[in-house]
């Protein structure tokens, strides 16, 4: 079995961050773990407080993780704080993790500022450089770049934007497209792939960003090329989000096991009487 490890936060109501994470890997059939960077008291229409580890607790974490179970992959979601990151960077450097894939959350879909101004450099500086693909969506994607986005051909400008000061792959995300929710992969080498999604009439789409970066994770895990792993991961998405799962009173969470059936009768049935524990 593969296995997948999220860096991230805790939402209380389950639709986000290091639980959407572990639902996603199950999803896809792969060893889900995790390193919380923050508690955060939230739900579907805000985020009403955060707790954050230390530094010191995330990196013991994070040793507990990769000296037991080697991770096959690393999603990296909320890291709100400039100590918290220098020390996930650190502990990825000395054991050389691979295929990290990091979604740099700023923002809650609710508008919750999760990132402190004094991180974001620190993110671009230490952490950014590791990551083999970024996926921003169109706001984090301006911070980022510095660059308005309006349209696709923003989108291009600002991934240009952000390849002055990181290599890998950048995938901006175009949920926040008025017309479309296409999504623009720009790769190493310069090229711009997109991914086409017609515009889904969801008002539940809390977690969205954590959901995807995951599923992503969890493709490269298996053995997907980074072109393929996005494709999949986007149609997951696409097929939660389309489900319509629809719970609490704001922007709900998607449906991360739509694709899961339990069928009546498909597990064993085993016998619990006291005949049979004879």
């Amino acid at each position: 079995m593969k296995k997948v490890l999220t860096i991230a936060g805790s939402d209380s109501s389950g639709g986000a961050g290091i639980q959407a994470d572990l639902k996603t890997m199950t999803a896809h059939k792969v060893y889900g773990m995790s390193v919380i960077t923050a508690l955060t008291a939230q739900n579907t229409t805000g985020v009403y407080g955060i707790w954050e580890a230390s530094a010191d607790f995330v990196g013991q974490e994070m040793d507990c993780v990769f000296q037991d179970i080697f991770p096959d992959a690393v999603k990296i979601g909320m890291v709100s704080s400039a100590d918290i990151i220098a020390m996930i960077a650190d502990k990825l450097t000395v054991y050389q993790a691979p295929h990290i894939i990091l979604d740099p959350v700023m923002v809650a879909t609710s508008g919750s500022h999760l990132l402190n101004d004094d991180a974001v450099g620190m993110l671009k500086e230490k952490l950014m450089p590791l990551a083999e693909i970024i996926t921003p969506n169109i706001p984090e994607a301006e911070v980022l770049s510095q660059i308005e986005i309006k349209n696709k051909k923003d989108m291009i400008k600002a991934a240009k934007g952000i390849r002055q000061f990181y290599n890998g792959f950048v995938l901006i995300k175009g949920g926040h497209l008025l017309d479309c929710a296409d999504d623009l992969l720009f790769t190493p080498q310069n090229e711009n792939i997109w991914y086409y999604g017609a515009k889904i009439n969801a008002q539940n789409t809390h977690g969205t960003g954590c959901t995807l970066s995951s599923s992503i994770a969890c493709r490269l895990a298996i053995g997907d090329d980074m072109i393929q792993a996005v494709r999949n991961a986007k149609s997951y998405i696409t097929g939660a989000l389309a489900d319509g799962l629809n719970l609490g009173q704001g922007s709900g969470p998607l449906n991360h096991c739509y694709a899961i059936r339990m069928i009546e009768g498909e597990l064993p049935q085993i016998d619990y009487s006291k005949e049979s524990a004879k």
